[in-house]
């Protein structure tokens, strides 16, 4: 795992926190930051103690996307290749927080631009802090909504909205974000932590496999018909049922008793 105080990382009670720790960059991305979050999230996804992951960021910003000082470029510059950016960093990214095996919980503490509101976005559940905004900001700068966001705002909130938000580079409040379907809560920024680490723990004691083929079966299902969607539950319907948590959730259930999975 690289090591790296642009990133830091917890872990308490089954759950990773991992926090962006570029302040002073609004945690702006670079190679470094890059390469730690990463590295982190590999860590977590071989982890058998960690059943939950909770991404959030440091200082009054959550990502404001890419540091520009790393893409800035005088008149006489051939022009960079962001494609290979995309390729070597974001993109690979994007797959490992939706292929990771636990659920992935977003604490959007302050504004998300760009790439940072895409990644954040990426994430299973996530939360914002009301004074939190979401910035398409890519039109500003002449390009285009890249870590996934032009596949993931259409599907999240439909194409009228998803369009408009990318055009106009307009910021989205939090509460209108939850509102319009684009994340599960707005919250009072003075309890947003609290509440994010309290549904990251409660996700941490769940049954590990159940949560993760739920998380599968939904990123799946917009690309399959119902009867290959039915065919894919009823496979991982045959996985869960094989686990102890499930032989445990009935004997919880029969007995009138919290169950205790153990993520197995």
């Amino acid at each position: 795992m690289t090591e790296s105080p642009s990133v830091l990382s917890e872990f308490k009670d089954g759950v990773q926190t991992i926090t962006l720790n570029r302040p002073d960059r609004l945690n702006a991305f670079n190679e470094d930051m890059h390469l730690a979050l990463r590295g982190h999230l590999a860590a977590a996804a071989k982890s058998v103690e960690t059943r939950a992951v909770l991404l959030t960021g440091a200082g009054r910003a959550f990502c404001a996307g890419q540091d520009l000082a790393d893409e800035q470029m005088d008149a006489a510059d051939a022009p960079p290749d962001l494609g290979y950016t995309l390729e070597t960093f974001y993109n690979p990214l994007i797959r490992q927080i939706r292929a990771l095996e636990k659920p992935v919980i977003c604490a959007v503490n302050g504004v998300a631009a760009g790439a940072g509101a895409n990644i954040a976005l990426a994430c299973d559940i996530v939360l914002a802090a009301q004074s939190a905004k979401f910035i398409q900001a890519f039109s500003k700068i002449g390009l285009i909504p890249d870590a996934g966001g032009s596949w993931l705002l259409p599907r999240l909130i439909g194409e009228a909205r998803a369009k408009a938000l990318a055009l106009t580079a307009e910021p989205l409040q939090a509460q209108s974000a939850a509102d319009w379907g684009l994340i599960w809560k707005a919250l009072p920024d003075d309890s947003l932590m609290e509440e994010a680490q309290t549904l990251a723990k409660q996700l941490a004691g769940g049954a590990t496999t159940g949560l993760a083929l739920t998380k599968q079966l939904m990123q799946e299902a917009a690309g399959q018909s119902l009867d290959e969607h039915l065919d894919r539950e009823r496979d991982a319907q045959q996985q869960a049922g094989r686990t102890n948590d499930y032989r445990e959730g009935v004997a919880a259930f029969m007995e009138k008793r919290p169950a205790r999975f153990s993520g197995t």
